[in-house]
């Protein structure tokens, strides 16, 4: 299938939580387990919340559309706590869509809208070792790890991962 990726909008919040369910209980079930997952999903990709990313000044939200289903999101935005550094909050691919460059073809978009930035950063769950070797596919490297992804005291421990944007 062809997706295009485009500027999400208001239209696309029930189409991208629906995506997001089923990409996150497909990657973190086996990790986490049904019902945390659906904590998750309920708490970091409401409507509301959705929304709200859609609207941020700063950010970029975009979408992999076909013109039938949405295969992909991507959600990033300048990092306030360090200087020239956009934070890649979201990058996720409907599973019956990985494998096909969706999420290279986000990520690409992605590291082009934020001229400002020198730096991208991503938290990686420590057990999605296959998100972890995307990213190191894409250039980033290991700089740190964390003990609490995604959230204060969610008990998640994380890899972070750097790449330098073209300047």
């Amino acid at each position: 299938m062809v997706y295009f990726v485009r500027t999400a909008s208001e239209r696309d919040i029930e189409p991208v939580r629906a995506m997001l369910v089923e990409t996150f209980h497909a990657t973190y079930d086996p990790f986490y387990g049904v019902e945390r997952v659906s904590r998750m999903v309920d708490g970091w990709n409401s409507p509301s919340a959705i929304r709200a990313r859609i609207g941020k000044k700063g950010g970029e939200y975009l979408v992999a559309d076909s013109g039938r289903d949405i295969g992909g999101i991507g959600y990033a935005a300048m990092y306030p706590k360090m200087a020239k550094t956009a934070m890649l909050h979201q990058l996720y691919v409907m599973p019956s869509a990985q494998g096909e460059g969706v999420g290279r073809d986000i990520f690409a978009e992605l590291e082009t809208c934020f001229p400002d930035a020198e730096i991208m950063r991503v938290e990686v769950a420590l057990p999605n070792v296959r998100a972890q070797s995307f990213y190191q596919r894409l250039g980033f490297v290991e700089v740190d790890r964390m003990e609490e992804w995604g959230a204060p005291n969610s008990g998640l421990p994380a890899v972070i991962l750097e790449k330098k944007l073209p300047a």
